[in-house]
């Protein structure tokens, strides 16, 4: 494993619980891309509500059940790992927003056994 400790690049994209490439979810081939290309790690968060570029409120309220929640996609790993995935991303996505903005990484690492 690389060492990704110092100046690095968060990666977030903002797309929708049911936005798909194809056949298949958009949030898990994005995380399959990056565990392919050898990326450092990715999360996957689901937000509770919020709204886009439509201004179509999505909430996970009882009253309004939405199978559209909110999806962010985080990635951190250096500069030119992100921009050499960012073509492939740009083809699996017709809407959401992206953004990148500079880190640093204080630590990366994995539980050593015991």
């Amino acid at each position: 494993m690389s060492k990704l400790v110092g100046q690095n690049v968060l990666m977030r994209i903002f797309i929708g619980e049911g936005d798909r490439f194809g056949q298949r979810l958009l949030y898990e081939l994005l995380v399959e891309l990056f565990k392919k290309e050898g990326m450092h790690g990715a999360t996957v968060l689901r937000g509770m509500a919020g709204f886009g570029a439509h201004s179509v409120y999505h909430t996970d309220k009882l009253l309004r059940l939405s199978r559209d929640l909110p999806i962010v996609v985080e990635v951190v790993d250096t500069e030119e790992k992100i921009e050499q995935v960012m073509p492939r991303i740009d083809e699996m996505m017709c809407g959401g927003l992206i953004t990148i903005e500079k880190v640093t990484v204080m630590r990366y690492s994995h539980k050593h056994e015991e």
